[in-house]
C-alpha cells in the first residue's frame, strides 16, 4: 500500500505542494504568530512556497493575514524573507 503524501497550497501563488516542501506560518491559540519548522505545531496555519516571489504575492495580497486571521507583524515577513535567501 503505497502511502499519500500530504498536499498543501501555496498562499502566495497557489499551488499546490507537498506540505515538506512549503514553509508553515501558525497563529497559536494564546494568539502569537510564528513559523513552523516541524509542520507539526498547533495552531491555525498558512503555507508558503520556498520562494521569494511567493512571499511577495503573499505580502501585496495580504493573504497571509486572511488566512491567519490577524495582523502579521513585519519581524515575520523579515524571518521569512531571511530563511528563503538561506535556501
Amino acid at each position: 500500500m503505497v502511502k499519500k503524501i500530504p498536499m498543501r497550497k501555496c498562499i502566495g501563488c497557489g499551488e499546490s505542494r507537498e506540505k515538506k516542501m512549503l514553509i508553515r506560518v501558525i497563529r497559536t491559540p494564546e494568539g502569537r504568530i510564528m513559523t513552523d519548522p516541524t509542520g507539526k505545531a498547533s495552531g491555525r496555519g498558512a503555507y508558503l512556497c520556498r520562494d521569494p516571489e511567493c512571499l511577495k504575492k503573499a505580502m501585496k495580497k495580504k493573504s497571509l493575514n486572511r488566512a491567519l486571521k490577524e495582523t502579521v507583524p513585519a519581524e515575520i515577513y523579515g524571518e521569512l524573507e531571511k530563511e528563503l535567501s538561506t535556501d
